[in-house]
């Protein structure tokens, strides 16, 4: 089984590493930067089915890094069909920030700081794409603690999503 992970923002690079590294041999794991992709090959995702792994920083004032921004600014136009992806996009988000940058510091958690991720998880649910695993997010400021539980249950997930398209 092939899977594409996107990342975007500094934080999700080295996430990146740590799922491609427990995948191990049986999933292949092609890993690519979010500001790699242009147009035509955004454009691709609404004709190549494909099962994808998305992992989005939010930077300040709710903003996507600017090696994203490209990225996600695709999906959320309004002039996408809402079966876009429909039959064609198995998807898992990840979304990453760091409740440091926000004003009340003291009561936020992962959830108000990773707006982009939460924003990229709905909209590609929103355009008929299917979630085979739970939206994750993660927090700087705590050590990002949320991310190996989610990578351990993304694999099994994923193991199991496997299974399913050989049976």
């Amino acid at each position: 089984m092939k899977i594409t992970l996107y990342w975007g923002g500094e934080l999700s690079q080295g996430v990146a590493d740590q799922i491609s590294a427990q995948a191990g041999q049986e999933i292949a794991v092609e890993i690519v930067a979010m500001e790699s992709y242009g147009k035509s090959d955004l454009e691709a995702f609404a004709d190549t089915p494909s099962t994808c792994i998305f992992l989005l920083q939010t930077a300040e004032n709710n903003q996507p890094p600017e090696d994203a921004s490209k990225f996600l600014r695709f999906f959320k136009r309004k002039s996408h069909p809402t079966d876009m992806l429909s039959d064609k996009l198995q998807f898992a988000v990840l979304g990453l920030g760091d409740s440091n940058l926000l004003l009340d510091r003291q009561t936020t958690t992962a959830k108000d700081c990773s707006a982009c991720g939460q924003l990229l998880d709905t909209r590609l649910e929103t355009l008929g794409g299917t979630r085979f695993y739970e939206l994750g997010l993660a927090d700087e400021r705590t050590g990002m603690e949320e991310v190996e539980p989610w990578i351990t249950g993304l694999i099994e997930a994923i193991a199991k999503l496997s299974r399913g398209l050989r049976g």
